[in-house]
């Protein structure tokens, strides 16, 4: 139970951030599945630049380190690139 109208403030903001974040976040997780769940090269290939601008997004906002981020998008290029 808040004690200040701030703290209350503060509680339904955090609330609201959270919940964005989370949805965001499992959103570009299922379209980085999807990457390295595909065999097709030219579909990869297509999907690559959406998947890294959530990436970079996510990043920017602060849901996941900058260095998570490239990590994840040197992993997807790896993959995408060793695809026949």
């Amino acid at each position: 139970m808040a004690n200040h109208a701030s703290a209350d403030k503060r509680y339904r903001q955090s609330e609201k951030r959270r919940v964005h974040n989370k949805y965001y976040a499992r959103t570009t997780r299922n379209a980085i599945k999807a990457i390295r769940n595909t065999t097709d090269k030219a579909a990869a290939e297509a999907s690559m630049p959406k998947v890294f601008a959530m990436i970079d997004k996510l990043a920017k906002i602060n849901v996941i380190h900058k260095n998570k981020a490239a990590n994840l998008k040197s992993g997807i290029a790896v993959y995408v690139n060793k695809l026949a």
